[in-house]
């Protein structure tokens, strides 16, 4: 082999290390920054609802209340109870779901869990209501079950 050829080599040779070298450096320096600089990640956060019970709405809120389907006569509600985030940050923009039935065990609520939401949750124990419209011929007492909500950590953009 020539000088040249060896010398060849040995450049090539350095260069396809130095290369190498060049892109590991370069995706551990991409990996490094992605952990750094991440976004505030919005993920939905589940609430714990307990101690759910309803009443009669106030006089001003149920008077001419009717059902989504039409114009048919409604009673008017007030869902309370208690939101628990366990999480340390405000959570917004909760939705509600559940499932109401009437004393005949029928779904008061057909083919819909959503039922409303909650603007926001801080961390902890906190209090919610939801106004709820019935429809008139459906008997008491309502049977609230599996009561839940989720939300988002960061406020959502409308």
């Amino acid at each position: 082999m020539s000088k040249v050829a060896c010398f060849l080599d040995e450049v090539t040779g350095s260069f396809m290390r130095l290369r190498s070298l060049t892109v590991i450096f370069i995706s551990c320096l991409i990996t490094f920054i992605s952990w750094v600089f991440t976004p505030q990640s919005i993920a939905l956060t589940q609430i714990k609802l307990f101690d759910v019970s309803y009443k009669d709405c106030p006089p001003e809120l149920a008077e001419g209340a009717v059902i989504s389907s039409g114009s048919a006569a409604a009673n008017c509600f007030i869902v309370t109870g208690k939101a628990e985030n366990g999480t340390y940050k405000t959570v917004y923009d909760a939705d509600i779901f559940g499932r109401i039935y009437d004393a005949n065990n029928n779904p008061v609520m057909q083919n819909r869990t959503r039922l409303g939401s909650i603007t926001e949750v801080p961390p902890g124990v906190s209090d919610f209501e939801l106004r709820i419209s019935v429809p008139a011929n459906q008997p008491e007492p309502l049977k609230l079950k599996q009561f839940k909500a989720a939300g988002f950590s960061g406020q959502v953009r409308r």
